[in-house]
């Protein structure tokens, strides 16, 4: 198996960060990933990771959608991670 993590990241609209924040929560996806992380960012921007265990790191995955156009500054960023390995403890964020 393959662990993949997906990066989404969009830029809001000025002014509309809290709204991007909260449409990128809001969505769900049509599997339960390992693990989901949202992040925010200087410049309104919000991001996502997600982590899925896969048969190969080019396999089809859930991914977010972009929003509407009103809402962002510019076109959503996507970028896909094979994970290699991990150490440290592990942190939740919570």
């Amino acid at each position: 198996m393959t662990v993949v993590t997906l990066m989404w990241e969009a830029r809001a609209a000025s002014g509309r960060g809290g709204e991007l924040l909260e449409w990128a929560r809001a969505r769900t996806l049509a599997a339960a990933p390992l693990r989901r992380e949202t992040f925010r960012a200087p410049g309104e921007r919000v991001l996502v990771l997600t982590w899925w265990e896969t048969d190969g790191p080019d396999d089809e995955l859930p991914e977010l959608p972009d929003p509407d156009a009103e809402l962002i500054g510019r076109p959503v960023h996507r970028w896909r991670f094979q994970s290699l390995d991990f150490s440290g403890a592990d942190f939740t964020g919570g």
